[in-house]
């Protein structure tokens, strides 16, 4: 009778549990980047479940062309690899360049750069995001709190397309 009593409280509380205790975050199949809204989204099956605010790059308007100009990349491509050990809170590299950003920039005569990212603070200092986040202070990577980082880390897989737009 009290193994009884215990298991209905117990199923009556996971009944009760807000949605937000779930542990089971939709899988995401994209990540949209609004930089001139400084906004980042996470879509799952066409829909909105999460929105970030962001920083960008020193200079975040226009298309990263060369290593060094401090612009976040514009165009499509893949979150292809994640580095829990990086100098920042978590990152989730961006496949940029791709193959035509290398031409263009080989045509011009420069490097394209890379080491493009998602990231979250500067190691020991996540207590200042509060601050950060107000300013573009990357070297083109897409900045967000540490708290952020954590979730994305948790809800995009690598191979996850990501569409960064002006």
């Amino acid at each position: 009778m009290k193994n009884s009593f215990r298991a209905a409280i117990f199923f009556f509380a996971l009944l009760l549990m807000p949605a937000a205790y779930a542990t089971d975050n939709p899988r995401i199949d994209l990540v949209v980047v609004e930089k001139s809204a400084r906004k980042m989204m996470l879509i799952s099956k066409g829909d909105t479940v999460r929105t970030y605010e962001i920083a960008l790059g020193d200079m975040p308007v226009g298309h990263k062309q060369r290593e060094g100009d401090e612009r976040t990349p514009e165009g499509r491509y893949v979150l292809d690899w994640r580095n829990p050990n990086s100098a920042f809170h978590l990152s989730i590299h961006i496949s940029y360049p791709d193959a035509d950003d290398r031409a263009e920039a080989a045509a011009a005569g420069y490097s394209p750069g890379g080491d493009i990212m998602i990231h979250g603070q500067p190691n020991g200092f996540g207590w200042w995001s509060w601050l950060l986040q107000m300013i573009d202070w990357t070297d083109g990577c897409i900045a967000v709190t540490n708290a952020d980082m954590d979730e994305i880390w948790e809800m995009v897989d690598n191979g996850t397309p990501i569409e960064i737009r002006p």
